[in-house]
């Protein structure tokens, strides 16, 4: 169950319009899609739900390869964790 990992926050920041993923030595500044990940990434929900959320919320399908491949960059980013 993937989470934001420690050291990392992230918060909306309404005078950039968009999620935001603050660290010690700087900021990541998040496109919506990545936004919407990383919200849902609270270590208490598995992958497969975190895509069902999104596909409920968006009205889409098939967005279990896209989740993966960005949840695969954060980890190597080290921007997430595994709860």
């Amino acid at each position: 169950m993937p989470r934001v990992a420690r050291g990392f926050r992230l918060q909306w920041e309404a005078a950039q319009d968009c999620h935001v993923l603050l660290y010690p030595e700087g900021m990541v500044k998040l496109n919506r899609s990545a936004g919407e990940i990383l919200t849902r990434c609270t270590g208490t929900a598995s992958v497969a739900e975190i895509v069902a959320d999104l596909e409920t919320a968006f009205g889409a399908t098939g967005l279990r390869p896209d989740v993966d491949a960005f949840l695969d960059m954060a980890r190597q980013q080290r921007w997430v964790e595994l709860a």
